[in-house]
Formats: structure tokens, sequence, C-alpha cells
């Protein structure tokens, strides 16, 4: 477990990003981990979608914990559970639900602010850290201050720095700021917070190398690739609907059962 934190942890210390595959059960974690994924995190809203609960902290924690546990049963890379606002605005529930992970083996969490002050995700953080007692895990704080506006835009990026530094000195060890796209203001917020930085998808016509002299440590995609999928399988089913043989598939059955063997 704390292996798996540590090593986790130095993937975001490489000069390349880190690419982070998103994954919302057994089957996608064991197809990223087979086409060479190094890591895997669960989407909130992937993971909330597959089991019958619309995002925004509906999912119940006993199936959120259910769910990580078929996760790790089948997988050997460092893995990271998103829990949005930590289901609780008491941070000492937060931070029984993050050793409960830690225990069951995850390597790393994210945590938000949301529209909340940032002050109760600092409370969380340190709950969180105290209620480890030093055990290893990688957490990642998110803040949405581009994802919900939450201020003036041209406020946006001294808002973002005065958080990461505040969750910076409460716990954290790594900055997730989803829908910032642009590479200058990232570069901004690297130059500005020791913190790993961690962007949700590709900014437009970016590529690695951009991205790496930006210094963004971390990129994943958040629930497109669980809507990618699942687009995939309504065209499937239409195609069914209008009796058309569904054949010549590159993924079969035996490849995918023997992920499993």
């Amino acid at each position: 477990m704390t292996a798996s934190a540590h090593s986790f942890g130095a993937l975001h210390q490489q000069p390349e990003p880190l690419l982070l595959i998103n994954i919302w059960d057994p089957a996608s974690a064991l197809l990223a981990q087979q086409q060479g994924a190094k890591a895997l995190g669960t989407s909130s809203a992937a993971l909330a979608w597959s089991l019958g609960y619309a995002d925004g902290q509906q999912l119940p924690v006993a199936e959120l914990l259910a769910a990580v546990q078929r996760i790790l049963r089948v997988i050997q890379l460092p893995f990271t559970v998103d829990i949005e606002q930590g289901y609780s605005d008491d941070p000492t529930q937060v931070a029984q639900l993050v050793v409960q992970l830690a225990e069951l083996g995850v390597a790393g969490i994210n945590i938000e602010d949301g529209t909340a002050e940032p002050q109760l995700l600092c409370a969380k953080l340190r709950a969180c850290r105290a209620l480890l007692e030093g055990r290893a895990l990688f957490i990642n704080a998110r803040t949405d201050v581009y994802l919900a506006q939450l201020v003036a835009e041209a406020d946006a990026v001294t808002e973002c720095i005065r958080r990461l530094e505040l969750y910076k000195e409460a716990g954290a060890d790594g900055a997730f700021v989803p829908c910032l796209t642009d590479l200058a203001v990232a570069k901004q917020l690297s130059q500005h917070s020791s913190l790993p930085l961690n962007l949700m998808g590709w900014p437009e016509g970016a590529t690695v190398e951009d991205l790496t002299e930006t210094g963004v440590k971390r990129i994943s995609a958040g629930p497109a690739l669980f809507l990618r999928s699942y687009q995939a399988y309504l065209q499937a089913v239409l195609s069914f609907l209008q009796q058309s043989p569904l054949t010549d598939l590159p993924l079969n059955y035996a490849d995918l059962n023997h992920l499993f063997s």
C-alpha cells in the first residue's frame, strides 16, 4: 500500500505529465492496464453512473467502497479514487472514509472544494493527515475556481494560487484545476505552486511537449472515456435493434474473458 502510494507520487515528478486513465469498473481497469497505463483513477461521474446513481455526491459510501474493492482485486497499478467533497461536510467523517480507502490499498484520492469556502477543504485535509498518522497517500486537491466560475475571470488566477497554497499547507500533494485550458495560465500556476498540476482533458492543440514546458504533471480524462464508451454502446444497440449483426468486433469474448483469468 505504502509502496503503491510512493510510486504513484513519483509519477508526478517526471518531466512529462502522467496520463491518468479514468476507469469505473474492473473491465475498464483491466483494459487500460493491458494497454500500458501507468496509473488508474476513477471518475466520480463514471463510477456513479455505472452503479446507477447521478454524479454529485449521490453515490452511497458503501457502494463506493465495494466498487473500489472489486477494482483493486484485479489490478496491479497505482489506483486513485475521486471522492468528490468527501461525501460529508464533517472533516472527521471525510478522514474516516479516506483511511478506509487507504486500508483497502488505494494510492491516492481526489477531493474538491466545490462552491464552499476553501477553509472547509483545508479542515478536511488536515483531518485526513491526522487520521492517516503518517501513512503515505497522494491527496490531489481539486479547486473548482474555473469549473464553477467561483470568481470573476480577471481574478481566477490569483484565487487559484491562493487556494492551492492553502491546500498545500493543509496537506495536499497535488493540485487539480478542471476546466483550465489556457496553457499560459497553467504555467503561471506551476510557477507559483510547488504542487504538481493536474488538468482535465487536453487543451486544444496542445502536445505533450507543450504541457511539459508548461509544467503540467498530470492529465486525466474525467468522464470522457465513459461517455465515449457508452456512445459506442448506444450505436451498437441501435444497430442491433435495426437487425444488423454485431460481428467482426475488435474486442472479442475470449480476449476479454482472458483478462480475468
